[in-house]
């Protein structure tokens, strides 16, 4: 039986609880579960003491037994310290989009049209001033 460390959905609509479990990998995500290993609330704060619960002892058991984490459980074990920090590489992901890029240029555009047009500006509105005094 392949086994699972995973997160099983429970509140309302937009206002979501977690409760993190260990189940088979076949079994639905809010389905049929062996244990509750502990509680994971997005809504709290995240230096909160109460944000994620979990029972330690068990999750070690579970682990030595073959159960492998999901990639947000396995953060939230590295957090706690049970598991290694696994090095991960996403190159992408602080990159911005498509639009965003466009969007830059098109800034970048503008300002150096606005640097070039008072440079411009600046002799010829001097002679306007001195022509009216």
């Amino acid at each position: 039986m392949a086994m699972k460390i995973r997160l099983a959905r429970g509140g309302s609509k937009k206002r979501p609880h977690y409760a993190i479990v260990a189940a088979d990998s076949r079994m639905p995500r809010d389905g049929r579960f062996i244990e509750k290993l502990g509680t994971y609330n997005p809504l709290l704060p995240k230096d909160s003491e109460d944000r994620v619960k979990m029972d330690l002892d068990a999750v070690k058991a579970w682990l030595d037994k073959g159960a492998k984490p999901t990639d947000r459980v396995a953060r939230m074990l590295e957090a706690a310290g049970v598991l290694e920090k696994k090095e991960r590489a996403n190159p992408k992901k602080g990159a911005p989009g498509k639009a965003a890029q466009e969007r830059a240029e098109e800034k970048a555009a503008k300002a150096a049209a606005a640097e070039e047009a008072p440079a411009e500006e600046a002799p010829a509105e001097a002679a306007a001033e001195d022509a009216t005094e």
